[in-house]
């Protein structure tokens, strides 16, 4: 006997499949950025001053923000 509250194998299935590609997605995009960032530092001395943190702490949300309502 199958009761209203469960849900169907597969429609976990694709949620499961979502989070994990998405995890992988920005684990990449992470390392790439902080690859970016590290080969720009040895090359002009970058200095990243609270300011600029903050901003691009912002940069990143909004960035999310943008992708959820999508």
């Amino acid at each position: 006997m199958t009761t209203t509250n469960e849900q169907p194998q597969s429609d976990n299935n694709w949620k499961t499949r979502v989070l994990i590609i998405g995890a992988i997605v920005g684990a990449l995009t992470g390392l790439g950025t902080a690859y970016l960032l590290v080969q720009r530092a040895d090359e002009e001395g970058l200095t990243l001053t609270p300011g600029e943190g903050a901003k691009l702490g912002v940069s990143v949300f909004s960035f999310l923000r943008q992708i959820s309502q999508l």
